[in-house]
């Protein structure tokens, strides 16, 4: 059969609407493939949209699907966090489209499994319907207006599952909103070491980004530089809390007069690593053409319990 790389109409087409309408798995080997922003995944699996510690939301977009090793980390961050950190569940949104790449819609990374949104808003007792999964909203954090967190919203709990999150092995980043790495920063004590791996970025004050490591076995795919040695809890923070990164970017003027600045121009599957084009190419995957699974145990039992982090205490704001 000829691939899709071969078809050059194809290859210069926008890959996200090559990935977009994928709704199954490659039926390959587990493979994160490139970069975060710019790669594919083969042999995705599947959160199950319930858990014994979480619910996935907006089942509509079928974006819960990662890298095996992101799902057995996410398992296990619930389960533990449930267990021991005073957080009743997580509330899963988007990781990756079924064979990663480019999305339709959102983000630019997401791409190879091995990114995942965790809303800042705990689970309910109960579970969500499929429509309050498409209609309920996440939480910010912050003081209306502000870049400061509000404490009758952001408490210990969300403290340590952000610790825990950070703390365990094969975590590459932890994304969060300055205000949240400022609370982070403040509550943080004498164990700092973990607070490398929380980053301040924008937006993110509804949910903390996960990002994990390229797996040992997962040839061709890219890790982000390590973070910057220390705890990014002094002048680059306090960057981000000023005013200077909020400022709205001037738009750039057109060398010629009356020319129209050149739109934005889209990754095409040309652009991708040549193994994401044997990946759109593949038969998916038996079993898993719905993101509905059965959630099994088993699969996060590699991941290490991280029963110190951070030391039980009672629960305050």
């Amino acid at each position: 059969m000829m691939s899709l790389a071969s078809k050059p109409a194809i290859a210069q087409t926008a890959a996200k609407k090559l990935f977009g309408k994928k709704r199954a798995p490659a039926n390959l080997q587990a493979r994160a493939i490139g970069s975060y922003a710019k790669g594919c995944l083969a042999g995705g699996r599947a959160l199950s949209i319930d858990g014994p510690a979480w619910q996935a939301m907006r089942l509509s977009r079928n974006r819960n699907w990662g890298h095996p090793q992101l799902i057995a980390f996410l398992e296990r961050l619930a389960v533990d966090a449930q267990a021991y950190d005073g957080w009743n569940g997580l509330l899963v949104g988007d990781l990756a489209q079924p064979r990663g790449g480019p999305m339709l819609t959102g983000h630019a990374s997401h791409q190879i499994g091995l990114d995942a949104d965790i809303w800042l808003r705990p689970m309910p007792a109960r579970r969500f319907t499929r429509k309050e999964r498409e209609k309920v909203s996440a939480i910010s954090m912050l003081k209306k207006g502000t870049r400061t967190v509000d404490s009758n919203k952001f408490s210990m709990a969300h403290f340590r599952v952000i610790k825990r999150a950070a703390s365990t092995p094969g975590v590459a980043r932890i994304f969060v909103h300055p205000g949240i790495k400022k609370a982070l920063c403040d509550r943080a004590g004498n164990d700092r070491a973990w607070l490398r791996q929380v980053r301040p970025w924008y937006g993110h004050h509804y949910h903390f980004h996960v990002r994990m490591k390229c797996p040992n076995d997962s040839v061709g795919c890219k890790n982000q530089a390590p973070p910057p040695a220390g705890d990014g809890c002094g002048k680059e923070l306090s960057w981000w809390l000023s005013d200077e990164p909020w400022k709205p970017k001037k738009p750039k003027k057109p060398k010629k007069p009356g020319k129209k600045p050149k739109k934005k121009r889209q990754i095409t599957l040309a652009d991708l690593p040549q193994a994401c084009s044997v990946v759109l190419d593949a038969a998916p995957a038996t079993g898993q053409a719905t993101p509905v699974m059965a959630a099994k145990a088993a699969n996060y039992q590699s991941i290490p319990v991280l029963l110190q982090l951070p030391k039980p205490r009672p629960l305050q704001r």
